[in-house]
C-alpha cells in the first residue's frame, strides 16, 4: 500500500513580541502528516529523522534564534543552499513520531509559490520527496502553496498599533454639487441671452414668479425646461450643497528603505564619510485633453518634505478647485456633477466617493514627488573641508572584511478622511469677473549702451554765408572809338544811363571807360556771390560807383562809375564787401556723411544688442518673480466677485442702498466663505476684438482716465521702464496652405531665454499674465465668467430659501412640480413638490448644522486620535471617518546596515541559523 505525505497550510498568527521588533511579520505554520495509520505514519514520520519545507530563496525567513520566547519556533532550523537558484529549507528534527508542525517567522503578506518537501535521517543531507496538499491529492515533488511574499516588508507595524495617536496636521476641503430642479432667474436669463435667436420668446423677470412659473405653465419657461436634461438643470439651479471634509495626517513608525549606497572596510580600516544632502526640484506639465481619452501624467514637483504640507500646496495651486475661506484659511472645493436627489445621505455618499478618488490620487502624487526630493551622495575623503556637512567615522576593528549598506530611513504616515458637515449654497454666474483687478508692473531701468568704443566722426565747419573784402583796380582809359585820352586830374562826371559804358568830363569832350569788370576769388570752393557792396577808394583818389551788377553763377561783378578823378592816370584801387552763398555740400561734408552712416550703424547695432539684452534680462526677471501669497490673491478675487454680485443685484431693486444690501446678504450668507469656479472653456482667446456696447447690468470698468488709490505723481517717468506681463510679439512664419502654396502665417508668440523660468500656463493662448500671480490668478484674469457659490450661514437655511424665492432674487420656477423620489431619499420626500422637499432639506440642515453633538463629532479625531478603519473605505455617513490609507515618505537620514554576501554566487546572505549537523 502506498503512503503519501500531506502538507497543509495552517495559517498565520500574530507575532507576540515587543512593539516594533516584528513589524510586518507573522508566524507561518504548516503541518506534515501521512495517509498511513499509526503513530509514525507508516514510518514516514518516525524519530531520528528531520523534515523540512523548501521555500523560495528570496523569502525573508527570520532566524528562530531571534525569538527565543516564541514556543512555536522551538526546534526549528533554517538551512540555505548555495547557488543563485538554490532554495532555503525550514524544518525540524522529529523527536516525537507522527504529524509534525513547522513554524517560522516571515513577512505577513501572502502569495502562492512552488514548495518542496525534503527529509533525511539526522546527520545526512536533505533529499526531496513527493507529497500532496490533501489526502486525495496527487503527489508530486513540487506543489503550489500559500507562502510569504518575496523580500522584506516595508510597511512596518499594522495601523491598529497606533490607535489613539493624535494627528499632527489636517487639511479641509469640500465637494460642491448643484441641486437640479429649480430654475433660477439669474442663471436662466443668462442662458437665454446666450442662446441668441434660439432663446425662448417672452422670457422676462416676470416669467419666474406666480403660479404659472411654479408649475412651468409659462410658455417661455416650458420651452427653456425642454432644452435641458435632468442633470443639465443643475446649470440653471440657484442652489446646491457643499459637503465639507477634513483630511488628517498621523505620524506612524519609521523603517529602513531601499539601499542608496554601499561601503566596505578591510580589517583594521577606517573610513570617513561626508554626507551631502541636496534637494532637486523637477517640473513636468502635461495637458489634459478630454475626460474620456486623456491620461494625465502629472509630476508637478513640490518643495515640501511632508505629505500634509504638500497637499496644502497642491490645493493652493490646483486650478480645478473652487476656493473658499474658513477660519482664516483657504479651503479647496471640488466640483461634482449635479445631483437630482435632494436626499442628504445621497449627496454625502456621492461626495465621499468623489473625495476618495481625488485625495487618494492627490496624496499618491505628492508622495511620489516627495520621494524624488532627496538625493544623498556619499564620498570617501582623506581631508574634510566642508564643516557644514555631516561626518561619519566608520571603523572595522575585526579581522574580516565588513560590508555596509547605506539605507534611507523612511516615514510611514497614516491618512484619514472625515465628513464634517453639509452647507446649503446659492450659486450665480457673473461675467468678466477680473475686469476691475489691477496688475503689478515690474520697474526695470535699462542703462544706456556704452559708446566709448566707437569713434564718432567730427563734424566739419558748417556751410554758412560768408563775407569777404576784395580790392580791385579800375583802369583810367579812353573809351574805344574816341580821339582824346583822359588827362591828369581830369574830372569825369557825366554818366547816363547807370550802366552806360562811357563817361565824359565837364565839357563833354573827353570820353573815358566807365565800366570795370572783376572776378574775385571765393572764400572756399563752391561758394557763389550773393551781394557786392562798394566800400572805399584808395586814399588820394576819387571814385563814385553808379551801379554794380554781379553774376552769381560765374562769381563775377561789374561796376559802373558815376564819377571819378583821373588823378595821375594810374588805376584806381577800389575796395568791395562781398557776400557769398555756401554750396549745398562739399567734400568734407560728404565724407562726414559717409563716416556718420558707419557710426550710426555701429550705434544701432550696440543699441539693438543692448535692447535685446534688456529684453532678455526682463524676461528672466519677470519669469523669476515670486508669486504673491495665494491667500491674498484669493481674497482679492473673492472681494471683486462679491462687489460684482452686489452691483448686479442693484437693478432688481432688492435694496435701495448697496451697503445695507451687503449687510443683508451677510446676515444670511457666509460671504467670507464664498467659493467660485472660473469658466474653463471660455478663457480669453488670442485675438482681442472691440468690446460690445456696455450692458447696464455690468459693473463699471476702468478707462483711460482711471487712476489707482495712490497714483504716481508723474507717470511719464515710467514710460518704457515698466513690464506689465510676460513679453509677447507678433511673428510671421512660412507655411503651406491646404493647396500646398506658400503663405504667411502670423502668430502672437511669447519670449523665453535659456535662463528664464518656464512660461506660465496660457502663454501660448495669448492670455493676460500677471507677473506676480499664480496659475489660478491667470485663469481668473482670462475667464469670461465665474460661478460664485455663497454658503448659507448655519441655522439660516430656511431664511435663505425664503429670501431667494420670495424676494424675486431667483423666483420660484418649477417649485410646484412633483419631486421624483430617488433611491436613498427619506420617505418624507414621497409625494412632495420640489419646493416642499427643498424646505425639508433646509430644515434638516438647519437642525444638523446647529446640533452640538454634530459639532463635537466633527472634532472627535482631535480628541480621541487615530481609530483604524476596517476595510480602508466605506461610503460616508454624516460626520464619520470614511476613508483611510498609508503613505510612505523618505527622510534625509541614512543608516548603515551590516550585510554579508556569498563570495561564490554574489547573493546577499540573510542572518539565518544553519543546521549544525551539515558539513
Amino acid at each position: 500500500m502506498v503512503f503519501v505525505l500531506v502538507v497543509t497550510f495552517v495559517g498565520r498568527t500574530a507575532l507576540s513580541v515587543s512593539p516594533g521588533s516584528g513589524a510586518g511579520y507573522s508566524i507561518w505554520s504548516y503541518t506534515i502528516s501521512s495517509t498511513a495509520s499509526g503513530g509514525s505514519g507508516g514510518g514516514e514520520l518516525s524519530s531520528g529523522q528531520k523534515i523540512a519545507l523548501g521555500l523560495p530563496r528570496e523569502v525573508d525567513v527570520r532566524g528562530p534564534q531571534q525569538y527565543p520566547t516564541v514556543t512555536q519556533l522551538q526546534g526549528i532550523f533554517v538551512q540555505r543552499e548555495g547557488g543563485p537558484s538554490g532554495s532555503q529549507y525550514v524544518g525540524r528534527d522529529i523527536t516525537s513520531p507522527g504529524t509534525q508542525t513547522i513554524s517560522f517567522v516571515a513577512p505577513t503578506v501572502e502569495t502562492t509559490s512552488e514548495v518542496f518537501l525534503a527529509k533525511a535521517p539526522t546527520g545526512q543531507a536533505l533529499a526531496v520527496v513527493s507529497f500532496a496538499t490533501s489526502a486525495s491529492g496527487t503527489p508530486a515533488n513540487v506543489q503550489r502553496l500559500p507562502v510569504p511574499i518575496v523580500g522584506s516588508p516595508i510597511n512596518g507595524r499594522p495601523p491598529a498599533e497606533f490607535t489613539g495617536r493624535l494627528p499632527y496636521a489636517s487639511e479641509m476641503f469640500g465637494i460642491y454639487q448643484p441641486l437640479a430642479g429649480w430654475y433660477g432667474m439669474h442663471n436662466s436669463l443668462r442662458m437665454a441671452r446666450g442662446a441668441g435667436e434660439e432663446a425662448p420668446a417672452g422670457l422676462s423677470l416676470a416669467s419666474f414668479s406666480g403660479a404659472a412659473a411654479r408649475t412651468l405653465d409659462d410658455e417661455a419657461l416650458a420651452a427653456l425646461a425642454e432644452s435641458f436634461e435632468a442633470l443639465g438643470q443643475g446649470v440653471l439651479s440657484p442652489v446646491g450643497l457643499v459637503n465639507l471634509f477634513r483630511q488628517y495626517f498621523f505620524e506612524f513608525d519609521t523603517f529602513l528603505g531601499p539601499p542608496t549606497g554601499h561601503l566596505w572596510l578591510s580589517p583594521g580600516g577606517t573610513v570617513e564619510l561626508v554626507e551631502t544632502s541636496t534637494r532637486r526640484v523637477l517640473v513636468e506639465k502635461t495637458a489634459e485633453q478630454s475626460e474620456e481619452t486623456s491620461r494625465k501624467v502629472e509630476e508637478s514637483l513640490t518643495e515640501q518634505d511632508d505629505v500634509a504640507d504638500a497637499v496644502k500646496e497642491e490645493n493652493a495651486n490646483d486650478t480645478k478647485l473652487g476656493v473658499s475661506a474658513s477660519g482664516g484659511a483657504n479651503v479647496g472645493i471640488y466640483h461634482a456633477d449635479a445631483s437630482v436627489s435632494f436626499g442628504l445621505s445621497n449627496t454625502v455618499k456621492q461626495s465621499s466617493e468623489t473625495t476618495h478618488k481625488q485625495t487618494r490620487t492627490q496624496s499618491a502624487k505628492v508622495t511620489s514627488e516627495i520621494k524624488r526630493n532627496f538625493k544623498t551622495t556619499f564620498k570617501t575623503v582623506t581631508e574634510t573641508t566642508d564643516t557644514s556637512s555631516r561626518r561619519y567615522i566608520v571603523q572595522n576593528t575585526g579581522d574580516t572584511l565588513v560590508n555596509y549598506e547605506l539605507r534611507r530611513k523612511m516615514r510611514k504616515v497614516g491618512v484619514q478622511l472625515q465628513h464634517i458637515g453639509t452647507r446649503l449654497c446659492w450659486q450665480v454666474y457673473l461675467p468678466a469677473p477680473s475686469r476691475n483687478l489691477g496688475l503689478g508692473d515690474l520697474v526695470h531701468l535699462v542703462p544706456a549702451p556704452d559708446l566709448t568704443s566707437i569713434s564718432k566722426p567730427e563734424l566739419p565747419p558748417p556751410l554758412e554765408v560768408k563775407t569777404t573784402q576784395f580790392t580791385g583796380s579800375f583802369a583810367v582809359r579812353k573809351k574805344p572809338g574816341t580821339q582824346d585820352p583822359p588827362e591828369a586830374d581830369m574830372e569825369f562826371i557825366l554818366h547816363d544811363p547807370p550802366n552806360a559804358d562811357g563817361i565824359t568830363d565837364y565839357d563833354n569832350a573827353i570820353h573815358a571807360v566807365a565800366r570795370g569788370d572783376f572776378q574775385p576769388p571765393p572764400p572756399e570752393q563752391g561758394y557763389t556771390l550773393k551781394e557786392v557792396r562798394f566800400v572805399s577808394v584808395a586814399p588820394g583818389r576819387s571814385f563814385d560807383p553808379h551801379q554794380i551788377d554781379f553774376d552769381a553763377v560765374k562769381s563775377t561783378f561789374t561796376v559802373w562809375a558815376k564819377s571819378f578823378n583821373a588823378g595821375n592816370l594810374s588805376p584806381i584801387s577800389l575796395t568791395f564787401a562781398l557776400t557769398w552763398n555756401p554750396p549745398a555740400t562739399n567734400a568734407a561734408h560728404e565724407q562726414y556723411k559717409e563716416d556718420k552712416k558707419i557710426y550710426d550703424a555701429q550705434v544701432a547695432e550696440l543699441q539693438r544688442v543692448a535692447y535685446a539684452s534688456a529684453v532678455r534680462e526682463r524676461v528672466k526677471l519677470i519669469s523669476g518673480l515670486r508669486p504673491r501669497p495665494s491667500q491674498d490673491l484669493r481674497s482679492e478675487e473673492r472681494q471683486t466677485i462679491y462687489g460684482n454680485l452686489i452691483h448686479r443685484l442693484k437693478p432688481y431693486e432688492l435694496f435701495t442702498d448697496k451697503y445695507l444690501g451687503s449687510e443683508l446678504l451677510r446676515q444670511i450668507f457666509d460671504v467670507d466663505e464664498m467659493l467660485y469656479f472660473v469658466a474653463p472653456d471660455y478663457w480669453r482667446p488670442r485675438t482681442v476684438t472691440p468690446l460690445p456696447p456696455p450692458d447696464p447690468m455690468d459693473p463699471p470698468v476702468p478707462n483711460a482716465h482711471s487712476v489707482g488709490r495712490y497714483p504716481v505723481p508723474d507717470a511719464s517717468v515710467l514710460n518704457g521702464r515698466t513690464v506689465l506681463s510676460w513679453y509677447s510679439y507678433t511673428d510671421k512664419a512660412n507655411a503651406l496652405d491646404p493647396h500646398g502654396h506658400a503663405s504667411d502665417e502670423w502668430r502672437v508668440n511669447y519670449l523665453v531665454t535659456e535662463e528664464s523660468q518656464p512660461a506660465p500656463l496660457g502663454s501660448s493662448l495669448g492670455w493676460l499674465i500677471q507677473a506676480d500671480g499664480d496659475a489660478r490668478r491667470n485663469e481668473f484674469l482670462n475667464a469670461a465668467w465665474v460661478k460664485a457659490v455663497l454658503p448659507v450661514r448655519p441655522g439660516r437655511e430656511r431664511d435663505a430659501l425664503k429670501w431667494l424665492r420670495d424676494a424675486d432674487v431667483e423666483g420660484e420656477a418649477a417649485l410646484d412640480l412633483d419631486y421624483v423620489k430617488k433611491q436613498g431619499d427619506p420617505d418624507t420626500y414621497a409625494g412632495k413638490k420640489v419646493g416642499q422637499v427643498l424646505d425639508l432639506l433646509a430644515e434638516q440642515l438647519e437642525t444638523s448644522n446647529t446640533l452640538t453633538a454634530n459639532t463635537l463629532a466633527s472634532e472627535k479625531v482631535f480628541e480621541t486620535g487615530f481609530d483604524p478603519l476596517a476595510g480602508g473605505f466605506r461610503p460616508a455617513a454624516p460626520y464619520e471617518v470614511f476613508d483611510q490609507w498609508i503613505e510612505v515618505l523618505p527622510t534625509d537620514q541614512v543608516v548603515a546596515v551590516q550585510v554579508n554576501y556569498d563570495p561564490n554566487t554574489g547573493q546577499q546572505i540573510a542572518s539565518v541559523e544553519t543546521d549544525s549537523s551539515e558539513e
